[in-house]
């Protein structure tokens, strides 16, 4: 009975999902999949809910940063990795480098979230640094990696690079000790998800 019970044990730690396995080698979890903790909505806390492991976004425009404990908030060389999803006619964004706003705009980057609705800036561009006028599915996982190395800013979605930009001493928006990350509530009409949040930290 006992070598019974111990086959299935090791049977049922076989078919533990891949989603539950700890993030990959050198990548830290920002987000638990159940809670908002270690994060801080401004304007309108209400636009930004968990549904099914991911933090939806649809509300007044409002944005919501990364306050937790990983590098104390602050990443300057990173690698971020996070899975996105539009539903029809809805924007979104990621803002990289910026940094807690109580109203308005953050500044930094933002990456584009965007198939459907007007705006012809897709997902995966800089906004209006780095267009990308091709757009991907609604209601589909894009799985996005932005990068910032040395002063260049490279995003790619499902393994298609759209940008790989050099930022300017004169002109960049990085922070030169880093910032936060935040994701936007662009308007009732929009609803994105965001989920499986992971950054390595490289300087």
């Amino acid at each position: 009975m006992k070598n019974l019970t111990s086959v299935f044990a090791l049977v049922a730690a076989l078919l533990v999902p891949l989603s539950a396995a700890e993030p990959e080698t050198g990548f830290v979890a920002l987000f638990d999949g159940k809670t908002l903790e270690g994060w801080k909505a401004n304007e309108y806390p209400e636009a930004f809910t968990i549904e099914d492991g991911a933090i939806k976004a649809n509300g007044t425009r409002c944005h919501l940063f990364y306050e937790g404990k990983v590098n104390e908030a602050k990443f300057k060389d990173f690698e971020l990795r996070l899975d996105v999803m539009t539903r029809k006619t809805s924007n979104g964004g990621v803002f990289i480098h910026t940094v807690f706003c109580k109203s308005g705009w953050p500044g930094g980057y933002e990456v584009q979230v965007n198939n459907t609705q007007s705006d012809p800036q897709k997902s995966g561009g800089l906004y209006n640094t780095v267009k990308n006028l091709v757009p991907f599915e609604d209601d589909a996982w894009m799985a996005y990696v932005i990068t910032v190395k040395d002063g260049t800013v490279t995003v790619k979605v499902n393994d298609k690079q759209l940008a790989d930009y050099k930022t300017e001493p004169g002109s960049t928006k990085l922070r030169p000790e880093g910032g936060t990350l935040a994701f936007q509530a662009h308007d009732k009409d929009s609803t994105t998800f965001y989920k499986n949040i992971r950054i390595k930290v490289l300087k």
